[in-house]
């Protein structure tokens, strides 16, 4: 007998102490995270959004400067001066100031300014669709965030009901109604189960800390009142059009077949006109000069540049189609994993509260020596997994949405942007 009360002893002690540090777990003071939609207002400070809207600022820069006509030049240019015989020195000179302004015939502004509203209408494109990436990656995470959490708590949980059931073994091994063996069991399952909760929180940190560094907050997040698990996906509710994805496809097609006319109007030779002032020193006269330029297409007549614009625009078609598809396929399979995810998150719940009621069941018949530790010790790992199992498949439901808001070009369950 002594050798039991003594095992007895040492497992009561083991019990306390995890009991004792289960306590001390949580955080002392807990700072919990802004809710999804303050998140979602402060989401233009991100980097991936600021560096969409300078390339938009420098796209509608460019389409400024394509408006913005060539320079005209000033020459000036002196002839028969400082030579021999009669030219020398300056007496005899004559001296031209002219002016020669590019007139941009055949259309080269306008197919200039065409090409530079097209990329401008790509820039921003991308920007709604950094948009969307962030709020989705933004989504993410906050979802992961409250995942860890709740997995941190059913850890507690777990380590608080395996607690109570290796006391209530030990109460039993001291009545002479269990071997000390069973006592040992619980002790070990104990260590384990605080283990899983080390593993826990080491993992809800790592969610708050990333959640902390996507959302820039200035203190770090401890806490989340409050999440996107158990909200109920706008799914395929949501009027859909184009997806992001295709819409900056076909933006760049656009900006590909502007192109094509840029290089055509590039084929034709420039047309410069000039007047100017010309001054005869030997007779004290002066005159106007006027003329026209134009260099000859004998040689370079822009085809390379053509054919490869033109080149360009095939790829960019099928960029298009390619992405069309995607989407297309993407889009249903999205809207079938939300679907699934639904009725996967209400079997989930469905099997909770049979595992809880499975369980509640089995402590009764344990304490009152009807069943067995090991039918004790299965049910209670069939309602942690339970309640693991609803944890994801909630997640999964987020993901899900997540997915299908990306690809229909908004914010996840609903809200503005």
């Amino acid at each position: 007998m002594p050798p039991l009360k003594s095992g007895w002893s040492r497992l009561a002690v083991s019990c306390a102490v995890v009991a004792m540090a289960t306590a001390v777990t949580g955080p002392a003071c807990a700072d919990p995270a802004p809710s999804f939609e303050a998140l979602l207002e402060r989401i233009g400070l991100t980097p991936t959004i600021m560096e969409a809207d300078a390339l938009l600022d420098a796209a509608e820069a460019r389409i400024r400067q394509a408006r913005v006509r060539p320079n005209p030049e000033l020459g000036l240019e002196a002839e028969n001066a400082f030579g021999t015989g009669p030219f020398q020195g300056y007496d005899n000179a004559e001296t031209t100031l002219s002016l020669s302004q590019d007139l941009e015939l055949w259309g080269r502004r306008s197919a200039r300014v065409g090409v530079a509203r097209a990329e401008a209408g790509t820039a921003a494109l991308r920007r709604d669709l950094a948009d969307v990436e962030a709020a989705s990656r933004l989504a993410l995470v906050y979802a992961e965030a409250e995942a860890a959490e709740r997995r941190f708590q059913l850890a507690e949980e777990a380590l608080t009901v395996t607690i109570a059931d290796t006391r209530a073994a030990l109460i039993l091994v001291e009545e002479g109604r269990e071997p000390l063996l069973r006592g040992i069991q619980g002790e070990t399952e104990a260590a384990a189960a605080r283990a899983t909760l080390d593993e826990a929180q080491a993992e809800r940190d790592a969610a708050f800390a990333r959640l902390t560094a996507v959302a820039m907050l200035p203190t770090p997040v401890t806490s989340i009142d409050g999440g996107l698990l158990d909200r109920t996906p706008a799914g395929v509710t949501v009027a859909v059009g184009e997806a992001p994805e295709v819409q900056v496809a076909e933006a760049e097609r656009a900006a590909a077949e502007s192109r094509i006319e840029v290089e055509r109007v590039r084929a034709r030779p420039d047309v410069t006109a000039s007047v100017g002032i010309r001054r005869y020193e030997a007779e004290d006269a002066t005159a106007l000069t006027f003329g026209v330029s134009m260099p000859l297409p004998l040689f370079d007549r822009n085809r390379g540049a053509i054919d490869a614009a033109r080149a360009e625009f095939r790829a960019a078609e099928a960029r298009l189609i390619g992405a069309r598809q995607e989407a297309e396929a993407d889009r249903n399979a999205a809207e079938a994993r939300l679907r699934a995810s639904a009725s996967r998150v209400a079997a989930a719940d469905a099997g909770v509260t049979a595992a809880e009621d499975a369980y509640r069941l089995s402590r009764i018949g344990f304490e009152a020596g009807r069943i067995s530790q090991l039918e004790l010790r299965s049910s209670r790992a069939a309602l942690i997994n339970a309640r693991n199992a609803a944890v994801d498949a909630r997640l999964a439901r987020v993901r899900a949405e997540i997915e299908l808001a990306r690809l229909q070009g908004r914010a996840p369950f609903g809200t503005q942007q």
